[in-house]
């Protein structure tokens, strides 16, 4: 048979036999085995759904605003086409007449239901299903597929495990989606911990359905009113117990491998440590969300043995060096400045106007430089954690929140270390005090007293805010009421300027017979950029861009009125005859517009990041500032876990052993976060990188992890000074005490 006949038999299939097929066998299969009925409530329930979804797509048309003009149309067609599939499926019923095509057909619907789940939850995703790389959909197919069959393996329902597995993997993604866009980082398991915080400042952000959101809601719709119709079929006892058996043993083999091996972490099933964005962009939302569930349990470091700890401080710091304690002891006020960054860092930044005047003027008696912390644009307290500690984040499960999940008892800190010189110790944050744990978190770290905003403001007037559906300018009108003359708001939260005021006279009634602490978190800045109030003059704006970007500019606008606050705050301890250090430093980078962050960097996609570019982004300045003599340095490299350090080394106060260990290090390695480490010589390392730093880094680990989690084994001289130890302490409340 030479090839012309095969050609002309396959062009005969499929041109004669195939039609012909499908034109008389395919009717008469269907009409044998599927049997399509309606009724009339049916019909009226699908025009309701109908209109309901083409509503919700009209309504919201403006969402469809962010994409370009191919993919809007699309997106929009689609979505407007999407209701009416909805009225098909909830319209008509379809019945399988024959038990054996009905089992086929569960069976089949089990192996494909991941595909259409993953379209659901990677849309949400910000991605199509046939946009993801091969590695994502299988990975995203496999996990959701364990999770069908361990569920049809309990309840040996098709529909019950449809539904449950889609209604949770479709909540997540909601969540997902409203993460990544209000905080630019995506949602992780730890993030349900921090639920009360997120709830606290909720009231800031918008929740109108985005584009993705729309899509989203009609495809579940479409898929959860299949499945609402699907009914299981009736299968043998021996078939149930085979289908259940293989089920519950494959699911089982697949999350034991998961949990407690390292078979799957081998092949490199893990999420990427060093871009959480960039991994749930590559490789969907589901597999990552699962794949850092691994990483929730702190596990003890290899070769760890507490009784070397020791060993470990001893030949890192010169016992020779110790220096002689000034007999005077400086007021500590140390500020973390809610988003405060210069955004300079990243790249070609110009504005019509200085945003940090008064920042970048400090010279005299001034330490400052860039500081690299451990979180973007969210996570406020890992960066507050590793200040007062001198731990790092890194070291801890990924994801994982340190006040959520390691505080849990009396725990050495800069607060301890001033405590056992006699200091008084007072912490101030100007919003919800239950946020990030703070009550427990600064009761186990010792602190005399915490003011929150529930102490300086009144309630009763936040209520009416709320209730008035977050009108920022409506709360401005009752607080020109009730505290008339006051600089107390910025936007709805407190301003810089009178938190500074709360500080100075929490100062004037401090207990004069010790010297003084105050750690203070700044509210100002939050994000929430869309916001504009009356009281917030945005004089700030980008001449650099290619276009305006609101959210920067706004940030922007936030970062002069910190820079004006903190310059009042200085002026005011300049004439304080008491020695007085101040440190101010901010927590992270805000979560602006991406396209902005991209054009200052240079790079056409933040996911595409080499280690410096993605060390820019971990970049805030920090400022050491005193109202007496001190050596002027400006340190180009710091990372946030030797900040508190080197105040206490500033302020000529004496070190634990700790506090000698981290600043020698710092010689070394000057910047250690999540995103990698940096030496001093200025290379750039990931984590996964193999470098000469690797043993100096594991003891860094050991020590962390003696001090934190081996509670029966801490070596307390080296975390505390003359073996001060502390009890959890009896929070006072208010501003006053």
């Amino acid at each position: 048979m030479n090839i012309n006949n095969i050609k002309e038999k396959v062009k005969g299939f499929f041109t004669a036999t195939l039609p012909r097929f499908l034109k008389t066998n395919l009717p008469d299969y269907f009409k044998n085995n599927f049997e399509i009925t309606t009724t009339k409530p049916l019909k009226v329930i699908a025009c309701v759904l109908c209109l309901a979804g083409l509503l919700l797509t009209i309504l919201r048309i403006d969402a469809f605003n962010v994409l370009n003009i191919k993919n809007r149309w699309i997106l929009m067609a689609l979505d407007l086409a999407l209701p009416f599939v909805i009225a098909a499926v909830t319209a008509f019923n379809v019945k399988i007449k024959h038990n054996l095509t009905h089992q086929i057909v569960s069976f089949v619907l089990l192996l494909l239901m991941p595909f259409a789940t993953m379209s659901i939850t990677e849309c949400l995703n910000n991605k199509f299903i046939f946009n993801m790389t091969s590695l994502g959909v299988l990975g995203n197919y496999a996990v959701i597929l364990v999770l069908n069959f361990a569920l049809f393996a309990i309840s040996g329902s098709f529909k019950i495990t449809y539904l449950s597995i889609n209604t949770v993997l479709f909540g997540l993604a909601i969540a997902h989606s409203y993460v990544m866009d209000f905080r630019g980082t995506p949602f992780q398991p730890m993030d349900f911990l921090s639920v009360g915080t997120a709830a606290g400042v909720a009231n800031t952000y918008n929740f109108a359905p985005s584009h993705k959101l729309i899509t989203a809601i009609l495809l579940f719709v479409i898929l959860t009113i299949i499945v609402l119709k699907m009914r299981t079929p009736k299968f043998s006892l021996v078939t149930k117990i085979i289908s259940r058996s293989f089920t519950a043993t494959f699911s089982a083999v697949i999350i034991i491998l998961f949990y407690g091996t390292s078979v799957f972490t081998d092949l490199g099933a893990k999420p990427d440590f060093w871009n959480q964005s960039r991994g749930y962009k590559n490789y969907g939302f589901v597999y990552n969300f699962f794949a850092n569930t691994r990483y929730l349990f702190m596990s003890e470091p290899n070769d760890y043995d507490p009784d070397k700890i020791k060993d470990y401080i001893n030949q890192t710091v010169d016992k020779n060096e110790d220096k002689e304690n000034e007999k005077v002891k400086p007021n500590i006020i140390c500020i973390m400045n809610e988003s405060l960054s210069d955004l300079s860092v990243l790249g070609n930044l110009e504005t019509n106007l200085e945003y940090m005047p008064f920042l970048n003027s400090l010279t005299k008696n001034t330490i400052k430089g860039n500081l690299y912390v451990p979180v973007i644009g969210a996570g406020t307290s890992n960066t507050e954690f590793e200040f007062l500690t001198g731990h790092s984040t890194h070291f801890l499960p990924s994801g994982s929140n340190a006040y959520m999940l390691y505080v849990k008892n009396p725990m050495t800190s800069l607060v301890s270390t001033l405590e056992a010189q006699n200091y008084s110790s007072w912490a101030f944050h100007p919003y919800l005090a239950n946020g990030w744990n703070r009550p427990s978190v600064y009761s186990n770290f010792g602190f005399n007293a915490f003011t929150a905003f529930e102490d300086i403001f009144d309630m009763s007037i936040w209520d009416s805010y709320l209730a008035s559906g977050n009108n920022a300018n409506y709360l401005q009108e009752l607080v020109d009421q009730q505290y008339p003359g006051s600089n107390m708001l910025l936007r709805q939260y407190i301003s810089d300027d009178y938190n500074y005021d709360v500080i100075i006279e929490n100062y004037k009634k401090r207990d004069k017979s010790k010297p003084y602490f105050a750690f203070n978190v700044t509210m100002q800045n939050h994000g929430g950029y869309a916001t504009s109030c009356v009281n917030f003059n945005e004089a700030i704006q980008a001449t650099s861009t290619t276009k305006p970007y609101n959210k920067a500019n706004k940030y922007l606008s936030l970062v002069r009125a910190s820079d004006t606050a903190f310059k009042k705050l200085v002026e005011y301890f300049e004439e304080v005859k008491q020695p007085t250090v101040i440190c101010m430093f901010g927590d992270h980078q805000p979560n602006v517009e991406p396209e902005f962050i991209s054009e200052v960097l240079g790079v056409k996609n933040l996911s595409d990041l080499t280690i410096e570019q993605e060390q820019k982004r971990y970049t805030t300045p920090f400022y050491i500032w005193a109202n007496f003599d001190i050596e002027e340095e400006t340190i180009e490299r710091l990372s946030v876990n030797y900040l508190s350090s080197l105040v206490l080394e500033t302020a000529g106060l004496e070190l634990t052993e700790y506090n000698k260990y981290l600043l020698k290090l710092r010689e070394v390695l000057p910047v250690i976060n999540t995103a990698g480490y940096i030496d001093n010589e200025g290379n750039h390392y990931k984590w996964s990188d193999v470098s000469p730093y690797s043993d100096i880094i594991k003891e860094y680990e050991k020590i962390q992890y003696n001090c934190i989690f081996d509670q029966e084994n801490i070596d307390t001289e080296i975390f505390f000074i003359k073996d001060y130890l502390h009890e959890p302490s009896d929070l006072t409340r208010g501003e006053d005490e």
